[in-house]
């Protein structure tokens, strides 16, 4: 069964981010990202987790100060929420189920990105490493 975005379905990249992490200045080219595309359709999706490392440790209102104020996110920040385990969602559940990756259906770190289509079916995932600027390619 595919996710459901929602009324007015867009394709959306959905990305566990964190805000101490070595990979943290992806933030602004996940922001330059949306930028270039949103107008286009795309939706970024960044949902901190701390389940690294506690390289997410601040509360909603410091990650969303963070982010702003460092790399100027406009995107949308969801709740911090666990992304492995028996606490993560649902949702999370299901990316990895769709697209396992190397570590048997867990998210290997922080900033795993998934493409998901406009109807709601995993395109991509992409390894934390991945920078923004080479998903945008496979989004053209």
């Amino acid at each position: 069964m595919p996710l459901d975005l929602g009324p007015g379905r867009r394709p959306a990249l959905l990305v566990n981010v964190a805000s101490k992490c070595g990979l943290t200045p992806q933030y602004e080219g996940l922001q330059a990202l949306y930028a270039e595309k949103h107008a286009q359709g795309l939706e970024v999706l960044g949902f901190p987790a701390n389940n690294f490392n506690g390289q997410e440790p601040g509360s909603e209102a410091e990650i969303a100060s963070f982010c702003s104020v460092n790399f100027d996110v406009t995107f949308p920040l969801f709740a911090k929420t666990d992304v492995n385990g028996p606490h993560a969602p649902p949702m999370w559940r299901w990316l990895c189920a769709q697209r396992p990756g190397v570590m048997s259906g867990r998210i290997a770190w922080n900033f795993t990105k998934f493409l998901v289509s406009a109807d709601g079916h995993v395109v991509r995932r992409f390894a934390p490493p991945v920078p923004p600027v080479r998903i945008a390619r496979r989004i053209e």
